[in-house]
């Protein structure tokens, strides 16, 4: 694992990347054409900062030269991110994990035009935790709890967790009343990457995904469903329901993606991740976590 030369620096751990083959007069240039969208103009600001440093922690100039296979470290940096207008409350704490309640609207890790504005980064600032790293991830549209690990002797523990499907996940929905369906019921399918490319689709084939639906109100046109995955593909939940024809409320991308809303935060997505429960795999005692959120 790499050791960054750059301290976290309010709550965001500096980026790194490994320069690829290829010729450039020198680092400036490349840069440059590697993220247009950033500008020259504030690569030269940043080096002559010192917020840009290879493997070894030296300080990189507009002039230093292009090396293939080197690794340059810096710090990503967003102008006129827009706050989101929810706050995260933290479960649980102990000297292995954080579990917190995350609700709609904020990214779990930095991504695209979110850096401040995400779970990670804030909890980092709130508690001063800097191997703080999340052991798995929920939509940004999706409210409820996420795990994270800040020991890195153990995380592997926590995180082979998931990968062998030994915790249990339950969500809940809001979404319209499906008729004739006798609950609960097993739905499964064959998802693989749509178009566009942030949405998943059905296909015909051997089903990679499976969700336990169950009802637990009926409120006439509306219902309020339990959602348990076996499986964990990416918008499952959404797609499953969309499938049967009770899309979840709010849901701008299934079963067609509407217009983007940027940074409008009137419409959450009705759905929660509402509990996880899984047997500690250091102490073997059987663990639950559950949000305080409702839909």
């Amino acid at each position: 694992m790499l050791k960054a030369p750059l301290p976290i620096r309010e709550g965001v751990s500096p980026s790194y990347l490994w320069l690829p083959e290829g010729t450039w007069e020198n680092l400036l240039a490349f840069l440059d054409a590697r993220f247009p969208d950033v500008g020259a103009a504030t690569w030269i600001s940043r080096m002559n900062r010192g917020e840009v440093v290879d493997a070894s922690g030296i300080r990189l100039s507009p002039a230093s030269p292009y090396r293939s296979g080197a690794c340059i470290f810096y710090y990503r940096e967003i102008e006129g991110e827009t706050p989101i207008p929810f706050e995260e409350n933290i479960l649980y704490r102990d000297d292995h994990i954080l579990v917190a309640d995350k609700p709609h609207f904020l990214p779990v890790i930095p991504s695209g035009r979110f850096l401040h504005e995400t779970l990670l980064v804030r909890l980092k600032k709130k508690t001063g935790l800097e191997c703080l790293t999340p052991i798995h991830r929920i939509d940004r549209e999706t409210a409820g709890v996420v795990i994270f690990s800040h020991n890195a002797v153990t995380r592997g523990d926590y995180q082979s967790m998931f990968q062998k499907r030994k915790v249990r996940k339950v969500y809940e929905a809001l979404a319209g009343t499906l008729e004739g369906a006798r609950f609960p019921f097993t739905y499964r399918s064959r998802m693989v990457e749509g178009k566009p490319f942030f949405r998943m689709m059905e296909i015909a084939g051997l089903p990679n995904s499976e969700t336990l639906i169950d009802v637990l109100e009926n409120m006439g046109d509306t219902s309020l469903y339990r959602l348990s995955p076996v499986t964990g593909k990416k918008h499952q939940l959404r797609v499953h329901l969309a499938a049967l024809g009770i899309p979840i409320a709010n849901d701008a991308f299934y079963p067609v993606a509407l217009p983007c809303k940027g940074d409008d935060v009137s419409l959450p997505l009705k759905l929660l991740a509402r509990s996880i429960s899984f047997e500690d795999p250091l102490t073997g005692r059987e663990r639950y976590f559950e949000s305080a959120l409702r839909l």
